[in-house]
């Protein structure tokens, strides 16, 4: 009889927990796809990066930090201003694992 495979079956996120990762993964995966759709409603909008940091208050090298898909600092506070500024809600979801 042929061995079976211990790790048929098992998902990438098992892989990732078992790697102690998970969390980190998960975490740049949401900052990325924020980054993205920040970008993605200024170009529909045709908003400049210099418009969008005036619209915000702020300078053009801190939004250069929000959209950094790298840069995990970004707060609550100032992704749900910038999604104001764009004439969107940020929401946040909970699931269960």
């Amino acid at each position: 009889m042929a061995k079976r495979n211990p790790r048929a079956g098992s998902s990438f996120n098992d892989f990732l927990k078992a790697d102690g990762i998970y969390e980190d993964v998960q975490n740049t995966a949401i900052k990325k796809a924020l980054s993205a759709k920040l970008e993605a409603a200024m170009f529909d909008q045709n908003i400049s990066k210099t418009d969008m940091a005036k619209r915000l208050k702020t300078s053009r090298s801190q939004l250069d930090r929000l959209l950094d898909p790298d840069n995990e600092t970004i707060t609550l506070q100032t992704a749900s201003r910038a999604a104001a500024v764009l004439g969107m809600t940020l929401e946040i979801n909970l699931s269960p694992i």
